[in-house]
């Protein structure tokens, strides 16, 4: 496997690190100061092992990737301002997943969100993603509003997601990085079908 090397800083002010073993008590401090995300898709604070399970916990069993990467950027005080979970070709190649973003709530308004949303597209199309895929919250505007904003489409509803002590709808929604339609996304992703089981 060829190694992803890491995206570069968006802003002067962040450092780009992956977060792998040993960064656990510093994402674990981000997701328990920054709460919003969990309250909000959990229906919970995080729990005591959430950093642990963010960078150690495999992919579904039959889910083709290539890597499962967990990217922090760090502000000038140490902490963490952002972090991404992104894995590529999975399902399919070509086909990118952010499977975690989260920006510290402070930063809410900035604009800083997009800027590291923009920066990793730009990362991961020239690695070879002709497609970024994720799924959002239904009933959580803020978060639907921002990745329409960024250019997601819905593909499609899954309903009855258990997600903590919730039980969502979740929006699979796609973002064509070099042109497409839904109907070639679905043909790469079948399970992304809106009339998919």
């Amino acid at each position: 496997m060829i190694d992803q090397p890491l995206p570069p800083s968006p802003m002067p002010i962040l450092t780009v690190i992956e977060l792998k073993a040993g960064t656990e008590p510093l994402l674990q401090r981000f997701f328990e100061e920054n709460p919003l995300y969990f309250l909000s898709v959990n229906g919970q604070p995080a729990g005591p092992t959430e950093a642990h399970e963010e960078i150690h916990d495999p992919l579904p069993a039959g889910w083709a990737h290539t890597r499962k990467l967990v990217i922090g950027y760090i502000a000038s005080d140490g902490s963490l301002a952002a972090m991404a979970n992104i894995v590529s070709d999975m399902l399919a190649p070509t086909v990118w997943h952010i499977s975690t973003f989260i920006v510290a709530t402070a930063r809410h308004g900035s604009g800083d969100a997009a800027t590291i949303c923009q920066s990793l597209e730009v990362w991961a199309s020239k690695r070879g993603a002709q497609w970024l895929r994720l799924g959002v919250v239904r009933g959580h505007p803020r978060a639907e509003h921002f990745w329409e904003r960024q250019g997601f489409t819905e593909a499609r509803v899954r309903y009855g997601v258990q997600m903590g002590v919730q039980t969502n709808a979740l929006r699979v929604m796609f973002k064509p990085l070099a042109g497409g339609t839904l109907e070639q996304y679905t043909a790469l992703v079948a399970r992304d079908r809106p009339d998919a089981a």
